[in-house]
């Protein structure tokens, strides 16, 4: 399965500031276009702000199973369609740290 970079990961993927049991998404940085278990983890061990990747490209991995979605995709379910692991739906709430979205 792809490396999940971040303080303190799981192997699922959860980090030391997200890790109930659903907070099991990494997202990919364009700039280094390694997957972080969250922006946090990313601002305390990355050397570059994290770099949003765009809404339609692969960016989104599940840490139960590897499965990797495009944020379309992620943001249209609440399981993980390879495993259907549960996705914490709040972390839609930083979508803008992570994807390009509009204003």
């Amino acid at each position: 399965m792809t490396n999940i970079v971040g303080v303190a990961v799981d192997a699922y993927g959860r980090c030391a500031h997200y890790h109930s049991d659903r907070d099991i998404i990494a997202n990919k940085c364009a700039t280094c276009r390694r997957y972080w278990a969250c922006y946090q983890c990313h601002d305390a061990l990355a050397d570059h702000p994290f770099g949003r990747m765009p809404l339609t490209e692969p960016a989104v991995l599940c840490g139960a199973c590897g499965t990797v979605m495009t944020y379309c995709q992620y943001q249209a379910v609440d399981n993980c369609p390879g495993c259907g692991h549960e996705f914490n739906p709040g972390c839609s709430a930083h979508r803008h740290k992570y994807f390009l979205t509009p204003n």
